[in-house]
């Protein structure tokens, strides 16, 4: 596959980033609403920054921003690019050198995160930005989007957080919850309104991209 070398950055813009699973998980509510939350972001005239992955959770949600005709950005790792079938996966593709390097990028992309079902990697990157949020690193909304009660024991481990003293009411309160999603983008401060989403004259075409060293 040809790949567009240049170290060009993605363009910055009303975008959310969304944390959720390379896989689908049991039940197929999970994928439904991934595919409810990429139609919604498309609405509401939002991009999308993801994983990059073209399976699971991560692969429905882009793959319905990108039926739907909206902006998907997917940012990637060099050493995970063949596992998680970048090849698959919908919008433009930036390669980057290390996971560190993935989230930092992703969490500069968005005005905000939302959080669909996943595993360890998804509840690493929701730690990661409400603790840079209680750091005041940046400060960005976060909302879980909670299917079928998918978050309902890691819900109850945070307020046992904060019962032992370990987390404020107010830091806790930082992580909103809902299983609705047009509620949990009304939190992520996207109008109702439809936005007419106008090409960015910066944007890069779409082919991949590296923001590091070439892939092999």
């Amino acid at each position: 596959m040809e790949k567009n070398m240049s170290l060009k950055s993605p363009a910055r813009g009303k975008a959310i980033g969304v944390f959720c699973g390379a896989r689908a998980g049991v039940q197929a509510q999970y994928l439904d609403v991934a595919e409810k939350l990429g139609e919604a972001l498309v609405r509401r005239g939002a991009g999308l920054v993801y994983g990059a992955c073209g399976v699971g959770i991560m692969g429905a949600v882009a793959g319905a921003v990108a039926t739907a005709g909206g902006s998907v950005t997917g940012v990637i790792p060099h050493h995970l690019f063949e596992r998680e079938k970048p090849d698959l996966a919908s919008g433009n593709i930036y390669v980057v050198r290390t996971m560190h390097e993935r989230k930092a990028l992703m969490y500069d992309l968005s005005m905000g995160f939302a959080v669909l079902p996943g595993g360890l990697g998804t509840l690493d990157e929701l730690m990661e930005v409400a603790t840079w949020n209680q750091l005041r690193i940046h400060e960005k909304p976060i909302v879980l989007i909670n299917q079928g009660g998918f978050f309902d024991p890691l819900i109850a481990m945070l307020d046992h957080v904060v019962a032992e003293g370990f987390l404020t009411q107010e830091e806790r309160s930082a992580i909103r919850v809902t299983a609705d999603v047009d509620h949990a983008l009304d939190w992520l401060g996207l109008s109702v309104a439809p936005v007419p989403m106008a090409p960015q004259a910066d944007e890069p075409a779409p082919l991949r991209q590296s923001l590091a060293q070439p892939v092999v």
